[in-house]
């Protein structure tokens, strides 16, 4: 499965318990940067794509940009800086 977003958006691998995620949905909102929510809890596979991402480790947010890179927990700065790049 490919998770890599379209040109402008992400897309970030989150829980439903997530509070880094619930704030960083919510910036991304108020700036009006699309993303695509994938919940590790719901969807088959992702848990572990995710771990592989970070060491093992099911960190989230963990976001996939559309280059492809990834980074864990970004920043709004973060997330803009990359998304125009």
């Amino acid at each position: 499965m490919d998770f890599t977003p379209e040109s402008g958006s992400i897309t970030m691998f989150s829980t439903s318990w997530c509070g880094y995620c619930r704030r960083l949905k919510s910036q991304l909102d108020a700036q009006s940067i699309g993303y695509t929510e994938v919940n590790i809890e719901e969807v088959e596979g992702t848990a572990e794509l995710v771990a592989s991402l970070n060491g093992g480790n099911q960190t989230v947010p963990t976001v996939i940009f559309p280059d492809g890179s990834t980074a864990t927990n970004p920043s709004l700065a973060d997330v803009k800086t990359r998304l125009a790049a």
